[in-house]
């Protein structure tokens, strides 16, 4: 079972691997392994939400998602997308751009290296958001209650999220107009630019989320729709506008998806500009993490079960978090690659490790009859 589900990805795992070797060596098997690890740990509980909506759905758009949707997440989101957004912030052709990665890397790196201000501050706000977005909002089961607790209540507090992202921004590019001033005019326009480039990461987040919420808010109207359907065909013996309702929601829920996966790829590929600007082994690393996103959705489909480990969807967002603070930090200062890409592995896996623990206390809990409120202490986090 774990063979068939994962097979596919267990090879494109090997010839991804060898390839990062023959293309830049050992330094660049372990950024691709890093990439890998990244995209697999932030999207995480992308594949249970999937694996949660596409359970609803038939054979038939199943598939769709399986082979259409795939595709769109991998070779749109994941290959196509990192080149379109060096293109832009470097005011190239993607076809140029491509080639400079190839035959000019010397002067690709200084290209992007002159644009990675303003990609920084347009990844910087749209992780920031999404960091924001989960840590204000009130849980029942919390990983770091000392941290999720008092974030949770001053969540109440309308668009706060927007409101820290603009101050942060703020803060971000009066730093490197302070650098620019010093060093005299010439960087004086990038601090603009930075700007302006997290304002347009923060609308764009807008954006998705608006448009998410609007295919949930349709979703669950045509699933209304549809019971309704169903009861009074059941009265009248007539069946036929069941299913014709049945095919809309599936519909709804196949954009739904589409728009989530999106979002949670964009993430990733943002975040994958923190450890490297190698359109190839962004590439590769990226590609690597979506297919194990997929072979995870579809084995939470078949086992019929989704995570066990729950804090694991708080340990993507806190490396989301981090990843976020460090895109912004690299506008002025310099990160190594290695530490950027372990601080997210670092936050899984202890997300992981204190998943594993909560599991064994519950079942210790329930092994010696403890009582409700012990077990509800158990579950909220650590």
């Amino acid at each position: 079972m774990l063979l068939k589900t994962f097979g596919w990805s267990f090879a494109v795992t090997a010839l991804g691997l060898v390839a990062a070797v023959f293309y830049g060596g050992w330094q660049a098997l372990g950024i691709v392994a890093i990439l890998s690890v990244l995209e697999i740990s932030l999207s995480f509980d992308n594949a249970v939400i999937n694996a949660g909506i596409l359970k609803k759905m038939n054979a038939f758009w199943q598939k769709i998602f399986l082979t259409v949707g795939v595709l769109i997440a991998v070779f749109g989101m994941r290959l196509v997308f990192p080149v379109v957004i060096v293109a832009i912030s470097a005011k190239l052709g993607p076809i140029e751009a491509i080639d400079l990665s190839f035959n000019d890397p010397d002067r690709y790196k200084e290209l992007v290296t002159d644009a990675h201000p303003a990609i920084a501050a347009f990844g910087g706000m749209f992780l920031l958001m999404i960091f924001l977005d989960f840590v204000f909002e009130d849980r029942d089961i919390q990983w770091l209650r000392w941290i999720e607790r008092p974030l949770a209540k001053l969540g109440k507090v309308d668009m706060l999220s927007v409101c820290v992202a603009l101050i942060v921004l703020l803060v971000a590019s009066m730093t490197f107009a302070t650098q620019a001033h010093q060093h005299g005019g010439g960087h004086a326009d990038k601090a603009s630019t930075v700007l302006l480039a997290g304002i347009a990461g923060l609308i764009t987040y807008l954006i998705v989320g608006g448009l998410s919420g609007y295919f949930e808010d349709k979703l669950e109207e045509e699933e209304e729709r549809e019971q309704e359907a169903e009861e009074e065909a059941r009265k009248s013996g007539k069946p036929a506008s069941a299913v014709l309702l049945a095919g809309k929601a599936a519909f709804f829920m196949f954009l739904y998806l589409e728009v989530l996966d999106a979002s949670f790829s964009f993430d990733g590929v943002i975040g994958a500009f923190a450890v490297t600007n190698e359109i190839v082994l962004m590439a590769l690393g990226l590609g690597i993490g979506a297919m194990y996103v997929r072979s995870l959705t579809v084995y939470l489909v078949r086992q019929g079960t989704l995570d066990d480990y729950v804090y694991l969807e708080h340990g993507a967002h806190y490396a989301i978090g981090a990843l976020s603070v460090i895109l912004l930090v690299t506008i002025r200062y310099e990160i190594n690659e290695i530490i950027t890409g372990l601080v997210g592995v670092v936050l899984i896996a202890w997300s992981f490790w204190s998943s594993l623990r909560r599991n064994k206390a519950l079942a210790a809990a329930e092994g010696s009859g403890g009582s409700t409120d012990s077990k509800a202490e158990v579950s909220s986090g650590v």
